[in-house]
């Protein structure tokens, strides 16, 4: 099973990085929700920060361009070997860091890749 860190992680069960979360875990793999606030997502603890992660498989996105400059270093040193943008994600200048770090990435939806097994 894939080491997912989801990016942007929200305690709010309508917002998609809630439901990304349940989705990964029902699917048997390790999550590790990382976003703004204390709270529980299907069992898992939110961490807050930027927690030091080793062996990371998948970073699912979950926040907008502007919010995700914060986050380049550590998106980079966590050295996923993917990185998922979800809709709304899309960012021209992270993803050129991305590619001069031979990071692979891809603009899809981590629920639409669970549920057709592409994941």
């Amino acid at each position: 099973m894939k080491r997912t860190l989801v990016l942007g992680a929200s305690v709010k069960p309508e917002r998609y990085s809630y439901k990304a979360v349940v989705a990964l875990v029902n699917h048997g793999h390790e999550v590790i929700p990382v976003g703004l606030r204390d709270g529980k997502i299907a069992g898992v603890e939110i961490k807050k920060g930027t927690p030091k992660m080793s062996q990371v498989d998948t970073i699912s996105l979950y926040l907008s361009a502007r919010n995700q400059v914060g986050y380049y270093d550590y998106i980079l040193k966590s050295k996923p070997k993917r990185v998922i943008l979800n809709p709304g994600t899309e960012n021209l200048e992270l993803e050129k860091l991305l590619d001069q770090r031979k990071i692979s990435y891809q603009h899809a939806c981590t629920l639409v890749l669970l549920s057709t097994g592409q994941y």
